[in-house]
């Protein structure tokens, strides 16, 4: 007996994905009219027909967007989660949130998890694994995935990774500090070997030896408590140094409160420190924290509306993607003393990228 066609088979032949079909079929305002017609098409000319009953037992997962990340403590990813939930909540889909707390066998465990209900699509900040296989039962289950903010499987035609453009980040956050006359820059935190890590040192690295200073790097976990342990030992193994490049704000807000309990000055004459993302404390603390701007928010919209179109048009994303990133000079970074809390505070200058 002839095969009858299936859902994957009206995919097929629209040139949608197979959870755009679904869509259609649970007739979800969220799909173009004419995309609509063109799955409507594709179901006539294969003679598709819809089992209404069976499909309802599967739908609990219909219209919802998995959203798997790494780290939720740290205010850089609960911004972008926040603004990705509220963008895709905007156009009728759900999105179920999972912290995997950097542990790849619990990005495993919530990832099986959410295929199994059904969801439509898949965003994932990973944590770093070594053949954890949750990528492969993905790549079995045909879900559209995105890999956001690191990339850790290489088949970006299959999982296309977007990203802030963290290079030229920390290009110009090092050529602002050169611009300053610093000495000898150090670039602190990030743990050693691992691709974010790497793409952030990217830019110190190149502007130093475009500049001819030996670079010097102190690796870590991502964290104030190891950013608080680096003042004393800056201060201590490597007193010649007087500017630091973050890997991101944690570290830096960390090495300012330790600066702080050593009684060393920062900004001006101290020690000139710029940080990495631009969470809101960064302009909140004393003094204030220079770092490279993200535009995480926005980010985070940007992603929602790629997701959605490939999810109802059908438009694949590109392989790799990266938006624009600006550094914001506060006082931490600046040549003039910072003012005293209650004192006027000065403008925040941008440099864009």
């Amino acid at each position: 007996m002839e095969r009858r066609p299936t859902i994957i088979d009206v995919a097929r032949k629209a040139g949608v994905s197979k959870s755009t079909v679904s869509l259609v079929l649970q007739n979800s305002p969220s799909v173009r009219e004419q995309t609509r017609q063109q799955v409507r098409d594709a179901m006539a000319e294969i003679g598709y027909v819809y089992n209404r009953a069976a499909a309802n037992l599967r739908s609990a997962g219909a219209g919802l967007i998995g959203l798997v990340i790494n780290d939720l403590r740290n205010p850089f990813f609960t911004e972008f989660a926040t603004s990705l939930q509220m963008a895709l909540s905007a156009r009728g889909f759900a999105t179920v949130v999972a912290n995997t707390d950097e542990d790849p066998r619990l990005q495993a465990q919530v990832i099986a998890a959410m295929i199994e209900h059904g969801v439509s699509a898949l965003i994932i900040s990973p944590a770093y694994a070594d053949g954890d296989g949750a990528f492969d039962a993905i790549a079995r289950a045909g879900i559209p995935t995105m890999q956001v903010l690191r990339k850790v499987d290489a088949r970006v035609e299959l999982f296309p990774f977007a990203a802030p453009d963290y290079l030229a980040g920390s290009r110009i956050a090092t050529a602002h500090l050169l611009d300053g006359k610093a000495r000898r820059i150090a670039f602190v935190g990030g743990l050693e070997g691992r691709s974010v890590t790497q793409e952030r040192m990217a830019g110190y690295l190149e502007v130093l030896k475009s500049a001819g200073m030996p670079p010097l790097t102190l690796f870590g976990r991502s964290s104030r408590s190891f950013g608080r342990d680096v003042a004393r030992r800056l201060a201590q193994e490597h007193p010649e140094v007087d500017a630091v490049v973050c890997f991101n704000d944690l570290v830096a807000l960390g090495l300012i409160a330790g600066c702080a309990e050593i009684g060393r000055p920062v900004g001006g004459a101290g020690l000139r420190v710029v940080g990495f993302d631009d969470i809101e404390e960064c302009s909140q603390i004393w003094p204030s924290l220079s770092s490279v701007r993200c535009g995480i928010a926005g980010f985070g919209e940007a992603i929602a509306a790629t997701i959605l179109g490939w999810l109802e048009d059908g438009r694949v994303p590109p392989p790799e993607s990266r938006t624009a990133v600006q550094l914001m000079i506060r006082d931490s970074s600046a040549l003039s003393p910072a003012p005293r809390p209650g004192s006027p505070r000065h403008a925040e200058p941008e440099v864009p990228s």
